[in-house]
């Protein structure tokens, strides 16, 4: 067997998990075009047996994700996985439409973000989220991004939360772009992600 097979990945489940399963069914080698986050859901393209060299095409193009913020609330991992590390109080205007909206377009265009230390980024050679988990202290380097297009979806100012669709070039980190999102509220956040 060899081809393209495209995966809804489901909640709770790493990007390796998936490609793990598909080796062992097809007894083939298995790749994926890019790491989803544990929690996020959405389509997860795996690359399997000659389907393997098509990678290089795949992996360069542009992403598009949905994600949920809760303003409020600050995690270790940035996620709601982690052990809360920071509350605040959100203010009510922080929910008008009009201040979210112009918040969001200031993310347009190209920047610099910096990835979050639970990422599979490498640092001589190990993983960063291994680092984050030991409790060591890494440097991480920003990296050049690109924010083609980002919407407002809802705001649910009862729950707290903010959701938005973004257009973006790839190695966008969703967890970054949710915290400086929050920082220009003016608050701190949790997110959710689908893609």
């Amino acid at each position: 067997m060899d081809g393209i097979i495209i995966i809804n990945k489901p909640k709770n489940c790493t990007s390796h998990d998936i490609v793990h399963k598909a080796k062992k069914i097809t007894g083939k080698k298995v790749g994926h075009t890019g790491t989803l986050d544990p929690m996020a859901t959405g389509v997860l393209p795996l690359l399997i047996g000659k389907g393997t060299l098509c990678a290089k095409y795949l992996t360069q193009h542009d992403k598009i994700y949905q994600a949920q913020v809760t303003l409020g609330i600050r995690t270790d991992t940035a996620d709601i996985e982690g052990k809360i590390i920071e509350e605040k109080e959100v203010e009510k205007n922080t929910f008008k439409q009009e201040k979210v909206e112009e918040v969001l377009k200031t993310f347009l265009g190209k920047q610099q973000q910096i990835p979050p230390i639970y990422s599979a980024i490498k640092v001589k050679g190990k993983k960063l989220y291994e680092y984050a988990r030991q409790g060591k202290i890494v440097e991480v380097k920003p990296r050049e991004i690109e924010i083609y297009k980002i919407n407002l979806i809802k705001i649910n100012e009862e729950q707290k939360q903010i959701e938005f669709q973004v257009h973006c070039s790839k190695g966008t980190y969703i967890r970054s772009l949710c915290e400086d999102i929050a920082k220009k509220l003016d608050t701190v956040r949790l997110y959710d992600i689908f893609k």
